[in-house]
């Protein structure tokens, strides 16, 4: 990836590099895969096909990583995604890690919510580091990755006609230098909330999308406070609104503040908005009169949204051109992270003629599943945040007032942080008959158990590019039937690594209660099967399962 020179703009603390536009593809040709979106979600997921030996070409309509913090907050399970990909090094190198999160109301703090976490977590719940950094970090992984052509400046405009059950789609893309039209054999569209091929294929979101809007300020300021989040209910300065506040890397503080309703986006952004609605945050926290520069600032509406469909034909869609949701609870980036995990994988078998295309469907079923599930409750902390209307503002005030004296009313604080979603009615799981016989341990659909190991070392840390079977020692090994499965999977040209439970905390914490106990993981590292008894017909229709097969 050839750049030129970088030009400082927009940003006290970050260098924007500008990328030259790529030339039009000579000859045009059919591809296996286009990502459409050099964005955190199309970067990540360029960065798995990668992993999984599938080349694929980036396009991106602009000319440089985003502007400004955007997605900030990083989950433990973004983080596990990330190292996947070599991407957790500089998020740990550069970000903040955190755990508590704080609530105030009146002056007071009537909630305090602690994540969990414990020593068999390799990374911190939280961690602060703004997307462009982030989005930086993935770029460079790419440019050493020589499966992934990026191709700045290339805006994708229209969705060609094909004829149908033509082994290829094609899209239109406009450039500095002129138009093509390139064919792929799928496409991935990444674009964003203003997806231009979501527009394209008009599809429509279905959810909610909230009145509140949001102001987020960056700016850069030397604050002595921990890096926790910050929430102010209903303060002085604006009134029946919330606030809420992120301390960032490089001395960067995040301030978003609801907007009351008749004010416009251009009322909101100007200096006099901005000047005066910080220094009154500013003031009320104790620390008025402290200097600060505005770095960047922008305003949001909060909506709970999703797609009915990922998948429409050979286009697929993830992050936010899948589904739009509210910031509050992390969920934008860190889910659009588990998108593009999901599907990496299984774009990269079927691309590989390793599995039938049907196999992408469970794409869709899985990640809307999880989106409805995010969408749910990310409107409970929406409504709380946001009130939509006079009742919804009643009940809130209510709960504000109450948590002043009362305990029992704080948790309704909790801001339903992102998580792992479990895929416990994926069509890709095999029968759970052993789940009476296993104490501990993920279920079918949820994500492994990262167990420390040792001094810096962790189950994730092992985890192969293919499946994985984790077995518990046996002192005769495997099974010759179950081994003969094994080298028959492998032969279809498909990758499976086995790994022994040596560690008697990896036995516990799988609930390994004998020899021959077992787990088969996919390759996003959620199980899709495990056994008290590993029985080599049991492990081979669970491997038909796990490909879509079956």
């Amino acid at each position: 990836m050839t750049s030129s020179q970088p030009q400082a703009h927009a940003s006290l603390y970050f260098a924007y590099q500008v990328y030259p536009a790529a030339p039009i593809p000579r000859p045009d040709k059919t591809v296996q895969v286009v990502i459409v979106g050099a964005g955190l979600v199309g970067l990540t997921t360029a960065l798995l096909l990668a992993r999984q030996g599938q080349a694929c070409v980036v396009l991106e309509a602009e000319q440089q990583v985003c502007e400004g913090s955007r997605a900030v907050v990083f989950t433990r399970r973004s983080m596990e995604i990330l190292q996947q990909v070599g991407a957790d090094e500089a998020v740990t190198r550069l970000g903040l890690p955190w755990h508590f999160g704080n609530s105030y109301y009146r002056g007071q703090r009537v909630f305090r919510l602690e994540a969990p976490h414990s020593d068999d977590d390799r990374f911190a719940p939280m961690n602060n580091l703004q997307q462009n950094h982030l989005e930086q970090a993935l770029l460079d992984l790419a440019a050493q990755q020589p499966l992934i052509a990026l191709r700045w400046g290339h805006r994708v405009v229209k969705v060609a006609e094909v004829p149908v059950n033509t082994a290829f789609t094609a899209i239109e893309i406009d450039t500095p230098t002129g138009t093509y039209l390139q064919r792929a054999e799928f496409v991935v569209a990444c674009d964003g909330a203003r997806s231009a091929l979501r527009g394209l294929l008009n599809l429509k979101l279905e959810g909610s999308a909230y009145e509140g809007r949001f102001v987020i300020a960056d700016i850069r300021i030397d604050l002595p406070l921990p890096t926790e989040r910050l929430a102010f209910f209903d303060p002085p300065w604006n009134p029946g609104n919330t606030v809420l506040m992120h301390r960032e890397p490089f001395n960067i503080w995040r301030i978003d503040y609801q907007l009351p309703p008749d004010e416009t986006p251009e009322q909101a952004l100007s200096p006099e908005s901005l000047t005066r609605r910080i220094n009154a945050q500013l003031e009320m926290i104790g620390h008025g009169g402290t200097p600060w520069e505005l770095d960047w600032s922008s305003v949001y509406s909060a909506r709970a949204l999703t797609l009915p469909s990922y998948r429409h034909g050979r286009i697929l869609l993830a992050g936010d051109a899948a589904h739009l949701l509210p910031i509050f609870g992390v969920r934008g980036a860190n889910t659009g992270f588990q998108d593009a995990q999901n599907l990496a994988w299984k774009l990269a078998l079927v691309a590989q003629g390793k599995a039938p295309a049907s196999l992408l469907d469970s794409y869709s079923h899985e990640r809307v599943a999880a989106a409805r599930e995010i969408v749910q409750e990310a409107g409970k902390s929406t409504r709380f945040m946001t009130p939509p209307t006079p009742g919804f503002r009643l009940l809130r005030d209510a709960v504000l007032s109450l948590s002043l004296t009362q305990a029992f009313v704080r948790p309704l604080y909790h801001w339903r942080t992102s998580r792992a979603h479990a895929y416990t009615d994926s069509p890709l799981n095999a029968p759970d008959d052993d789940r009476h016989l296993f104490a501990a341990g993920p279920a079918p659909g949820e994500t492994m158990a990262n167990v420390a190991l040792g001094k810096d070392d962790f189950l994730m840390d092992h985890f192969p590019a293919g499946y994985l079977l984790l077995v518990s020692n046996a002192s005769t090994g495997l099974a010759p039937d179950v081994a003969q499965v094994l080298d028959g999977f492998r032969a279809s040209g498909q990758a499976i690594q086995v790994q022994t439970m040596r560690h008697d905390a990896v036995k516990a914490s799988y609930g390994a209660t004998k020899p021959g106990a077992a787990y088969l993981f996919r390759p996003d590292q959620h199980v899709c099967a495990r056994w008290q008894t590993l029985d080599a017909s049991r492990l081979a229709a669970a491997l038909r399962r796990a490909t879509g097969q079956q």
